[in-house]
């Protein structure tokens, strides 16, 4: 088990605090050569920091292998350098965990375009981007790969004062599922998590202050199962992981009902009659 990614090479981005930080030590231990990548911004992501350099200390004193980079991700010019940074360091990738992101919530009619632009710049254009540079790379190496993109049920269920996040992390699943089937005939696997737990993302909200066994601990071990050779035949999945429940969450549809005996468009009374029949399960 504690060599499960074995001389694996791994890019995680956001990996200088919370559940990126967690996925990096948790990937080095288990055998992987780590890219760690965090400006070392604030959550909203402003500023700059030393959070990548901490936590590669923190792998090399533990005997471990990695290397720092403070690309912010959002643009093909940051994805390129992060990628080869990997390639530089290591001389190759295996797998990408896009896990970087911020907050700027605010509710609809307050949010500003700056807010509104900046969110999904980073959670969407920067998954993105990361998973096009990651997949040429794997491509042009041959050999396939893992990537393992972050959703939230703020976007596959929706939350009050999250519409840029949320509207974000939907794309983000839409996304997991198209480059699965893109990327299936390169043995490209693609899944995505949609993570619970206590963070500095996360310790502003109501009911998350003080509750044991909630760390970011409990979701990178799902994250590593994706990213080894054990999760070969698992791809296009999104996965929820709140604590030490795991479970899969799907896009689906009602049963509905179909007008009889007519090939004729609905009249808007019709669907007056029937409409508890179509919302219904």
């Amino acid at each position: 088990m504690m060599s499960v990614l074995k001389d694996k090479v791994a890019v995680i981005t956001g990996a200088g605090n919370g559940i990126g930080r967690e996925h990096a030590l948790l990937f080095s231990k288990l055998g992987a050569k780590v890219v760690v990548n965090d400006p070392g911004g604030s959550r909203d992501g402003s500023g700059s920091g030393d959070a990548a350099d901490q936590v590669v200390e923190e792998i090399t004193a533990a005997g471990g292998e990695a290397v720092a980079s403070k690309d912010a991700v959002g643009s093909v010019e940051a994805a390129t350098n992060i990628v080869s940074s990997a390639v530089d360091a290591f001389g190759r990738i295996d797998v990408l965990v896009n896990n970087a992101g911020i907050l700027r919530d605010r509710t609809i009619l307050k949010t500003t375009p700056e807010e509104w632009f900046s969110v999904i710049e980073v959670h969407l254009h920067g998954t993105f981007f990361c998973l096009q540079a990651a997949a040429r790379q794997m491509v042009a190496q041959a050999g396939g790969g893992r990537i393992i993109n972050t959703s939230s049920s703020s976007g596959l269920l929706g939350n009050f004062g999250q519409a840029n996040y949320g509207a974000a992390k939907m794309g983000i699943h839409a996304l997991t599922r198209i480059a699965a089937w893109e990327f299936s005939k390169h043995q490209i696997t693609v899944n995505a998590i949609a993570p619970a737990a206590l963070t500095r993302m996360t310790e502003d909200l109501p009911g998350v202050q003080g509750v044991e066994n909630y760390g970011p601990e409990y979701i990178a071990p799902i994250v590593a199962f994706l990213a080894s050779d054990k999760g070969a035949r698992i791809t296009g999945q999104t996965f929820g992981a709140d604590a030490n429940h795991l479970m899969i969450y799907k896009m689906m549809t009602s049963h509905g009902t179909t007008k009889r005996r007519s090939n004729q468009p609905w009249e808007v009374e019709e669907i007056e009659a029937v409409i508890q029949r179509i919302v219904d399960w």
